[in-house]
């Protein structure tokens, strides 16, 4: 049977599915385990987020990763993320990265946990607690999997309770370079800073903007906002695009669309046009971060070429 150490591998799961005469019949699950309780375990499968009760598993067993990537992978692709989403209060914890931004988006207000914390991994919580304490903030962990695996099988055991899962996607982007623009479609404006219908329209999905988030969305030298007008002015979509490490990442972040401009591919027409933008700047491969369950994103993004190299968790203290 799976154990809590299990968290954040891929794992196969034979089901208990029914009985027919007086023989019982299985199914079979692979993904990776993302969460265990005492009732139920979760799984990230390929067709989705699957959660089994316990009473119905036969057995479980961990298997060998597909195409794991190297911690240094991991490791790279969350730093070149960060520098692309800049926390405005920092800190850092041997190897492990704190960071706080006025509560906007958890990415911006979590310890980043890749490396080594200089200290026992209780420890480290503890400061990690101690830190986010100090400024007035509930304390996040956000953990690279399978990479953090300790981190969280540890948090686990302190009642610290999981956000949605985050996948992690890169893509080469020769094919978004390769795909002519379509002509039926406006054109997409690139500009170094963001008017004010386009940071309305990302307030809507993530909150009012504070300062620190202005801070983030315009603190990377290249970076670039994407509009896409119609023919009135109004804003039909918009973007953010950052290259950034020295593997010159484009990191595409806030693709929104307005309800009433949805599937007609605007999407994917402003990835495109960030594409194009970051090869001028050296970039070759491009990630993003999409929670697994937006179904919807996770397909538009397929369609463009990503895949997924990596999850995390963004972990939550429990409440004193």
């Amino acid at each position: 049977m799976l154990r809590q150490q299990d968290v954040g591998h891929r794992v196969v799961v034979r089901r208990i599915v029914g009985v027919s005469g007086d023989r019982t019949l299985f199914t079979d699950a692979l993904g990776e385990l993302v969460d265990l309780t005492e009732t139920d375990l979760t799984l990230a499968t390929d067709k989705g987020t699957l959660r089994v009760p316990l009473r119905e598993v036969h057995r479980a067993k961990r298997v060998p990763a597909a195409r794991r990537p190297h911690a240094a992978a991991v490791i790279a692709l969350e730093l070149a993320a960060d520098e692309a989403w800049p926390a405005p209060v920092r800190g850092r914890l041997g190897g492990w990265l704190l960071r706080a931004a006025d509560n906007w988006t958890g990415r911006a207000n979590s310890a980043l946990t890749v490396g080594d914390p200089d200290r026992p991994l209780e420890a480290a919580i503890d400061a990690v607690v101690k830190w986010y304490g100090e400024r007035g903030q509930q304390p996040l962990i956000n953990a690279p999997l399978p990479l953090a695996a300790p981190v969280n099988a540890t948090l686990d055991e302190r009642g610290w309770t999981s956000r949605p899962l985050t996948l992690v996607q890169t893509a080469p982007m020769a094919p978004m370079l390769a795909t002519t623009a379509r002509t039926d479609l406006p054109p997409v404006d690139l500009a170094d800073a963001a008017g004010d219908d386009w940071y309305a329209m990302v307030a809507e999905h993530k909150g009012t903007l504070p300062a620190a988030a202005l801070t983030i969305l315009n603190g990377v030298p290249d970076r670039v906002f994407a509009h896409v007008r119609d023919t009135d002015g109004g804003l039909l979509a918009v973007a953010r695009g950052a290259v950034t490490g020295p593997d010159r990442l484009l990191g595409v972040s806030l693709v929104q669309t307005a309800p009433a401009a949805r599937r007609r591919g605007l999407g994917a027409h402003v990835v495109r046009a960030l594409a194009h933008w970051a090869a001028q700047r050296g970039a070759n491969r491009a990630y993003l971060q999409v929670e697994e369950r937006n179904t919807a994103a996770v397909a538009l993004y397929g369609r463009l070429g990503f895949s997924t190299h990596h999850t995390y968790l963004t972990r939550e203290a429990p409440a004193d």
